[in-house]
């Protein structure tokens, strides 16, 4: 398997400009050209965990370069090791030769990152099934926040990996999530916005005027509590943090968010120990039949036991 980084808070600076002969490369190819001691695997893993910046913004590891363009990176002091499997329990909602589709608890993180090197779905998967070994990245095609629980798809081959990118890529996969969120929102509603990097706090994202990229979020209120309301929630777009970041610009945050929300001690019949977000569920065609599929995945206890308590009065 290629290998992963392993995640250290001590890190090293590191810049380029882009050269008249590097015009048009892609962003993982310049990199791996130009700064061989990473592997083009390896680079792709630091392009996605935003590690490297163009022009001071994050970007896909096939972006294309123009002369001029500043490439900055930060890598961990120690050098690239491969990540362990490890036996965790994976709560599989199905799983053929092609996919794997599983409902992640809250709690679990994605990839290896700063703070969280082991442990993750990443090593789950790959002591599940030594298929996921020979993938980049162990056929992970798209994330959940650490503390979202919910659907996710995985691909098991190189081929259902790349139809399954093509599909998240082209909008043409569906992601429904459920929320509680603080207040009072309207019945329904569309936001539409740009997001990119917070320009002070830099670990998080924010609605920006310019030079963001686009975000569509639609929302739907399904039952409406004293102080809080359980939407259905619809994403166009799949940015990072994008329905937590766009339900705070409207002044309904996500009940338990700590980053983007506020507190509201002793004002609900529990206190969350997390954001109360899950993807209920998510459709696609299948990679290999193109056969029309759709997952939901159950809410996790303790959604269920706040929704439940909110309900009961």
């Amino acid at each position: 398997m290629n290998g992963y980084l392993e995640a250290m808070e001590n890190t090293n600076q590191h810049s380029l400009t882009v050269e008249s002969t590097d015009a048009k490369k892609r962003l993982d190819a310049f990199l791996s050209a130009n700064v061989t001691a990473l592997s083009r695997s390896q680079w792709k893993m630091l392009i996605d965990q935003q590690r490297v910046l163009v022009n001071g913004q994050p970007c896909k590891p096939n972006t294309r370069l123009k002369p001029g363009d500043g490439v900055t990176w930060s890598v961990p002091d120690r050098a690239p090791l491969e990540a362990v499997p490890e036996d965790i329990p994976l709560h599989i909602l199905f799983e053929d030769d092609a996919v794997l589709v599983l409902n992640k608890p809250p709690g679990m993180v994605v990839h290896p990152a700063v703070g969280n090197p082991s442990g993750t779905l990443l090593h789950g998967l790959l002591f599940h099934d030594p298929v996921f070994q020979a993938l980049e990245r162990a056929g992970i095609v798209h994330r959940l926040d650490k503390d979202t629980s919910g659907v996710m798809v995985v691909a098991k081959s190189d081929k259902a990996m790349q139809e399954m990118q093509r599909q998240f890529k082209a909008r043409e996969t569906e992601k429904e999530y459920v929320a509680l969120v603080w207040g009072e929102p309207p019945g329904s509603g569309r936001v539409e916005t740009l997001l990119g990097r917070h320009p002070v706090h830099r670990k998080k994202q924010a609605v920006l005027k310019d030079h963001g990229r686009e975000a569509i979020t639609n929302f739907q209120c399904l039952e409406q509590f004293s102080e809080c309301a359980w939407l259905k929630i619809g994403i166009e777009t799949g940015r990072t943090h994008q329905i937590r970041v766009h339900m705070a610009h409207l002044k309904h945050p996500i009940v338990g968010d700590t980053v983007y929300g506020r507190a509201h001690r002793g004002r609900l019949p529990a206190e969350p120990e997390r954001q109360m977000l899950h993807a209920a569920k998510l459709s696609f065609s299948h990679p290999e039949s193109g056969k029309r599929l759709s997952f939901e995945a159950p809410l996790f206890e303790d959604m269920e036991s706040l929704l439940e308590k909110l309900r009961n009065g």
